[in-house]
């Protein structure tokens, strides 16, 4: 049933009457009463009879549509078990809203398409690429992680290599699944796809369709017309016929993680599936995740990638400023300064060839302010929230304000030495903008960042000031690109600070040309960064094989399941005594998570690891403690994720 109750997550047995025995079918949508109200649900089985004395009938049949075939009830069952999570709240996840008209519109017949061209892309210039492909035609389920060299030329197009892993699978006589971050990335993958298999075979399910366009890919996908599915995160449940591969594209993407509970995301839904049904799995990105690596290191996934050597020779030529003597010498405040001389030099060369991409952490004007004298932080006078300054429509001037409640600030002192000057510490997109366009008159300033991303921008020489994500792809490739403030994304207090780093900075130098034809990029940041060293390098595998030997000497994910609580200290101390019995187990906490009095309510939170073999415990544990809680209606505040994105 639709209850998102803990404690109810569990089948229920109705009787059906004799009206709806041919409507009540096992997938299909019911209505029934319980509680004394009418709930809908879902029909999982059909017995010739119960172990209860008294049965309730089912009240009404929404429709005679199996939406949950028996693979997709298996594994939102599976999910649910897997992130501590209920039936209910997953299959919300999996099967979108019911849009009557169109399920009752009349199917039309797929016209007959052409066989799928099934010529080797981009993947079959890597080694063991080529084969990849070849067992997908011939009716196998191979497993891959194909490290992309970033570079826009055709060795780095993951686009086209997906459609040519989908194409094989569609000519081996079963269907694909793709799924992408975003929208920008559906827009880039589905025309390749359409182009080798035929439009009429591929369909197109994302969160930005309406309610019809949405329910009618999912029925496509469900009623066997459509054999390839492209979409967003909610798409790897979409159900297919005789599923023989499932693509994911940047598993790294926070995107990818859905934020609903129980806050599945698509890469590990992908794994469950394909391993439930026998499949094939192809994760594709520039950089590797430590959890794709410890899928390598335990030879459940073979890697498809090339040596560091050649990446290096296909990339941009990728450089660190003040990484030698001589540019040191050069510009001996290089390593301090924001825009060092080096910068400057490199987009003015790039500016003779072509557009030049200026990616920027953040976004704003001045997003971080501190005492001119002190270098203490400067805070709003009325509730000490983080003052920053921004530019207003219709204002010249840029106005300071707290990032907490919105006030204005005109006069501000130090609370610490009496100041009355603040300085910027950290500087966004729009105020980088203002001082390049200054720095390079009549060139044109392009900005894409929040609120105005743009998708993608011409040949012609201009400057692109940019946020992480937003950088548009330009005609031709960039000639060069500028990655600022590298300390600010490997500074972030995160346990993915470096590897979410240079995932991003691989991703702008994936915009860039090779450097045969002169691209080049140059970071700003600390050179003896490790992250810096793997993106100079072009060595993304190396990186990811470091930091999963270093989380496994530490204990932390993905060597260990983890269990992240946030609510009530109450609530959180009797969950780590429940808890306590899970073998190995190791709590932290609970601590507060803003130590800050600021007279509300404050919140805490348990994090709780245990060994991958006691995962099965750990998630038993949690989901106990939530029905017994949800059974005495305890209304304490509490959320709970198993193996989170952000661990901070």
């Amino acid at each position: 049933m639709d209850v998102g109750l803990p404690h109810l997550d569990r089948l229920f047995d109705y009787a059906v009457p004799e009206a709806l025995e041919h409507a009540a079918l096992p997938g299909s949508r019911v209505r029934v009463k319980f509680a004394g109200r009418l709930v809908d649900g879902y029909v999982i089985e059909r017995v010739a009879e119960s172990d209860q004395p008294r049965l309730a009938p089912l009240s009404k049949s929404l429709s005679d549509e199996v939406v949950l075939p028996v693979e997709t009830i298996e594994l939102v069952r599976a999910v649910a078990d897997h992130y501590a999570g209920t039936f209910s709240d997953v299959v919300r996840l999996a099967v979108p809203s019911r849009h009557a008209a169109t399920e009752k519109a009349e199917t039309k017949p797929v016209a007959p398409q052409p066989e799928p061209d099934a010529t080797p892309g981009p993947l079959a210039d890597y080694p063991d690429g080529a084969g990849y492909l070849s067992a997908l035609a011939s009716g196998a389920s191979p497993r891959a992680a194909w490290t992309v060299v970033p570079v826009a030329a055709t060795i780095g197009d993951w686009a086209e290599g997906f459609a040519a892993a989908a194409a094989a699978c569609v000519a081996s006589g079963r269907s694909a699944v793709i799924v992408v971050p975003d929208l920008k990335d559906v827009a880039r993958v589905l025309p390749a796809v359409e182009r080798r298999v035929g439009r009429a075979l591929v369909a197109r399910q994302s969160a930005d369709l309406g309610p019809s366009a949405r329910y009618r890919a999912f029925l496509r996908g469900l009623r066997g017309q459509a054999q390839v599915v492209v979409g967003t995160r909610s798409a790897v449940f979409a159900p297919v016929a005789d599923l023989g591969l499932i693509c994911v594209w940047d598993d790294g993407d926070d995107l990818l993680s859905d934020p609903h509970a129980p806050y599945p995301h698509a890469r590990d839904v992908a794994a469950i599936r394909v391993t439930e049904r026998g499949a094939g799995m192809l994760l594709g990105a520039y950089a590797r995740t430590a959890e794709v690596q410890s899928w390598v290191a335990r030879g459940w996934i073979h890697p498809i990638a090339m040596t560091a050597d050649r990446a290096r020779t296909e990339a941009p030529a990728v450089r660190v400023v003040a990484d030698d003597d001589v540019a040191l010498e050069r510009d001996p405040a290089a390593r301090a300064a924001r825009l060092p001389h080096q910068a400057f030099s490199t987009v003015r060369t790039g500016l003779a060839q072509g557009p030049v991409l200026v990616q920027v952490p953040r976004a704003g004007y001045v997003v971080s302010l501190s005492c001119q004298t002190c270098r203490e932080p400067v805070r709003c006078p009325c509730c000490r929230g983080r003052l920053r300054t921004d530019l207003v429509a219709g204002s010249s001037e840029p106005v300071t304000s707290c990032t907490w409640c919105g006030r204005a600030v005109l006069a501000w002192s130090c609370p610490q030495c009496g100041g009355t000057r603040w300085r910027s510490t950290r500087v966004g997109s729009e105020r980088t903008a203002e001082e390049l366009g200054k720095a390079f008159p009549g060139v044109t300033v392009r900005q894409s960042s929040m609120g105005t991303v743009l998708a993608e921008v011409g040949s012609e020489p201009c400057l692109v000031i940019a946020t992480p994500g937003a950088e548009p792809v330009a005609e031709g490739g960039y000639a060069a690109a500028l990655l600022l403030d590298a300390g600010v994304l490997l500074n972030r207090p995160d346990l993915r600070a470096g590897e979410e780093a240079l995932r991003r900075w691989l991703q702008a130098t994936a915009l860039v040309r090779p450097a045969t034809d002169g691209g080049t990029v140059l970071a700003v940041g600390p050179s003896r960064s490790r992250a810096l060293q793997a993106l100079t390098r072009v060595d993304p595998v190396g990186f990811a094989e470091r930091e999963l030997a270093e989380r496994t000497e530490a204990e932390l994910p993905p060597v260990v399941r983890l269990a992240v609580a946030q609510g009530d200290w109450g609530a959180l101390t009797e969950l780590a005594e429940t808890l306590a019995a899970v073998p190995h187990a190791v709590a932290l906490g609970p601590a507060l998570v803003d130590p800050m009095d600021d007279g509300e309510e404050q919140l805490a939170r348990l994090v709780v690891k245990a060994p991958l073999a006691s995962g099965p415990a750990l998630v038993d544990g949690l989901r106990v403690f939530m029905a017994g809680r949800s059974a005495r209606k305890d209304q304490r505040p509490l959320r709970i994720k198993v193996d989170p994105v952000d661990v901070g």
